[in-house]
């Protein structure tokens, strides 16, 4: 059976997404998710019911402050590419600009079947099994990444 792997990372803003502070962030959302659906290995992104990004669907977190990315990517070189590898990266490095310091994990990664759609529920749980049991693998981060058979796996740039 072929795996690909999903991918959910949340934020808090520091400001609603349509005030000054957020102008720069929000001004790259459309060309930044064109680049992901461009680049090498992606599969599928979560978007709102127009078709613009998902950062202006409801979650289910319990706090509407916070904006939602979740997509799907053929393996994790791919996603560490597009994440490292390209102008996304700015927006990672700089990424308090916009949005609060996280008192715990935001991001989660895990293998899916190839076709799988994953819901928000779905990341939810693997979010909050990251910060109760830390990395393993059914919910992991690239400070540990698995492959699909469990095992842990390097990945390089």
């Amino acid at each position: 059976m072929i795996h690909h792997l999903a991918q959910i990372n949340i934020g808090r803003t520091l400001a609603p997404l349509d005030a000054p502070l957020m102008k720069e962030f929000t001004d790259f959302l459309g060309p930044v998710n064109k680049l992901a659906e461009d680049s090498p290995g992606f599969v599928w992104r979560l978007k709102d019911d127009s078709g613009a990004s998902s950062s202006y669907v409801k979650t289910p977190f319990d706090d509407d402050g916070y904006i939602v990315n979740m997509s799907v990517w053929e393996n994790a070189p791919a996603l560490r590419q597009f994440i490292f590898g390209t102008v996304h990266s700015y927006f990672l490095k700089n990424r308090l600009k916009w949005f609060e310091k996280p008192p715990k994990m935001i991001v989660a990664m895990w293998w899916i079947p190839a076709g799988h759609i994953p819901t928000l529920e779905e990341a939810k749980t693997k979010i909050d099994l990251i910060n109760n049991k830390g990395n393993t693998p059914e919910a992991f981060n690239f400070q540990k990444v698995f492959d699909e058979q469990g095992n842990q796996m390097a990945i390089n740039n």
